[in-house]
């Protein structure tokens, strides 16, 4: 049973799903693939308590240049305009 029955902004109906979360953490990011309970009106996603601890685990991995556990799927490029 999902602990939301409608969506908290929009009152929309909420169904768990697989989404991607990014997190950033000092000079790093990662893309986190989790599920997450989503509002099929307006899009709000709404986190577990546990889920949240986990992406705070992984912003203080980041953070702290931790990331021999992770994969490496990319790099990403600062540029800078006018």
């Amino acid at each position: 049973m999902l602990p939301f029955n409608k969506c908290p902004v929009c009152g929309g109906e909420i169904t768990v799903k697989r989404v991607e979360k990014i997190i950033k953490g000092g000079n790093h990011t990662a893309t986190v693939a989790i599920n997450a309970e989503v509002c099929l009106h307006c899009g709000e996603r709404l986190y577990s308590k546990e889920t949240i601890e986990i992406f705070e685990q992984i912003r203080a991995k980041l953070e702290n240049n931790q990331v021999n556990d992770f994969r490496e799927a990319g790099k990403s490029y600062l540029v800078q305009t006018s």
